[in-house]
């Protein structure tokens, strides 16, 4: 029996490598593509801040070709539409579903699958209502490698970025956080385990924070005074 053709949305951080190692060990899909969204001004993966050619590289570990989504504005209509032409082309090549790695956030998902029903494709969530204390020791077990790039600050100080998820980093979580960052509290790039062929190489950089800018009515820019003040990036440099 012909498996169906899928895409799958690729953001280099731990849910995505675990969520594309169960697709292809259940095997129920023909993984023909990773998708991920790309700041085209800075050449970096949207919220995470890992450069392009880090991406690329673990694209290449795989073993999967890349499919990039540029944005620059970063609005949800530029990001729709340029989501909406590409899929159109992976349609025309009879792809017709997309895997996420979301794991409870409905409003995520009804968002991803109103995009999807807008091209006639299906969205899939593998990991879906998995309790994430059990994903992230998984993912522990299964021997992934993996580091934060970006840390929430209404949560985390800078001694938090770049820091490797193990088991010791579970057990010093604060009480309000995700074991997952399902909430947006942390980010995080995978370098090692099942799925890549081989490691994604890099070294550890400086540490940047950037401040939350939001708009008021008056359409300036301020920083959010909200439990959200910013987030704090850590330079990973292949």
């Amino acid at each position: 029996m012909t498996k169906p053709k899928a895409i799958f949305s690729w953001s280099g951080g731990k849910d995505s490598a675990y969520c594309l190692h169960k697709v292809l060990t259940e095997n129920y899909f023909e993984i023909t593509y990773l998708l991920t969204t790309v700041n085209a001004t800075f050449k970096r993966v949207s919220m995470h801040g890992v450069r392009e050619e880090l991406l690329e590289k673990q694209a290449e570990s795989i073993g999967i070709p890349l499919l990039k989504v540029m944005v620059s504005e970063g609005t949800n209509e530029e990001y729709e539409q340029q989501m909406k032409t590409l899929l159109l082309k992976a349609k025309s090549e009879g792809i017709e579903h997309v895997i996420f790695g979301d794991i409870f956030l409905e409003d995520l998902r009804t968002y991803r699958e109103a995009n999807m029903a807008k091209v006639n494709m299906k969205a899939v969530f593998p990991l879906w209502k998995t309790d994430t204390t059990f994903l992230i020791n998984d993912f522990i077990n299964q021997k992934f490698k993996t580091l934060t790039c970006c840390v929430n600050d209404g949560y985390f100080n800078e001694e938090w970025v770049g820091k490797e998820i193990d088991s010791a980093f579970v057990k010093e979580l604060p009480e309000n956080v995700d074991p997952c960052g399902e909430n947006g509290e942390y980010h995080t790039f995978c370098y090692e385990g099942p799925i890549f062929k081989k490691q994604i190489r890099f070294t550890v950089g400086e540490k940047v924070y950037k401040p939350l800018q939001i708009k008021t009515t008056d359409d300036s820019t301020c920083t959010s005074n909200t439990v959200t003040k910013g987030f704090w990036f850590v330079e990973l440099i292949p």
